[in-house]
């Protein structure tokens, strides 16, 4: 099951042509990341409150097809390919009118007082796994 939102290509998210600027892309991406993990029911606050876990990008590859334009509406779908130990791989699409980029990303879940990696706690990976995209696993 994949997660869908969208966002709006901006100004300050663009060059001076008009051509969205990659740093953006990649600030959108943590923020949509972010809304996946609210929106199973552990948002990002939560987990650090409850289980002092954090979740940084381990790796991160980027395949750009096309260009976005400001004004452009991006939608983002993201599916969870799957959950490790203590390792979450997304896969995300980026569309407007057509694709214009993917990325895969694989998150950590990581103690906040000792940066070591740490299993990802039960209730956590049972909401995970409510999403996991078994047709492409």
């Amino acid at each position: 099951m994949a997660f869908e939102t969208m966002r709006r290509l901006r100004f300050g998210d663009c060059d001076p042509s008009g051509i969205a600027y990659f740093p953006a892309y990649m600030d959108m991406l943590v923020g949509v990341t972010e809304d996946l993990f609210e929106a199973i029911g552990w948002p990002w606050p939560r987990l650090a409150r409850e289980w002092r876990i954090t979740t940084p990008t381990v790796r991160l590859e980027v395949t750009f097809a096309r260009p976005g334009f400001e004004g452009d509406r991006l939608a983002f779908r993201c599916r969870i390919g799957g959950i490790g130990n203590s390792s979450l791989d997304l896969s995300h699409e980026i569309s407007a009118v057509h694709a214009l980029w993917r990325a895969e990303q694989r998150l950590v879940a990581v103690a906040t007082d000792t940066r070591r990696p740490l299993g990802w706690p039960d209730p956590v990976r049972a909401a995970l796994a409510q999403h996991l995209d078994t047709a492409n696993a």
